[in-house]
């Protein structure tokens, strides 16, 4: 697909970029780079409360970023798709680039 020319929701992408903009939220993302995990593991490594975390994580599920299944009473999140890791990946490879 001819990414210049394709047809898109200005508004939807601008959303997306803004959801992307917080530096809580690019954090987690980053964790879930890794492994999936639960709110507990992710508010521990980043040395915040489970309920901030819980917060920021409804706003990437909201934005199609994060995914989550049940083990037991244990919700585990990991990110949606190969989609979210290029955007990091390539957001990263821009800010570095001299």
């Amino acid at each position: 697909m001819d990414v210049a020319h394709a047809q898109v929701d200005v508004q939807e992408l601008a959303d997306l970029f803004k959801v992307l903009g917080d530096p809580t939220r690019i954090r987690i993302v980053q964790q879930l780079l890794n492994k999936e995990m639960c709110v507990t593991d992710i508010a521990e490594s980043m040395g915040m409360g489970q309920s901030a975390i819980s917060h920021q994580l409804r706003v990437l599920r909201q934005a199609r970023l994060v995914t989550f299944r049940k083990e037991g009473k244990t919700v585990m999140y990991s990110l949606n798709d190969e989609h979210v890791v290029m955007l990091l990946s390539q957001g990263i490879e821009h800010v570095s680039h001299q």
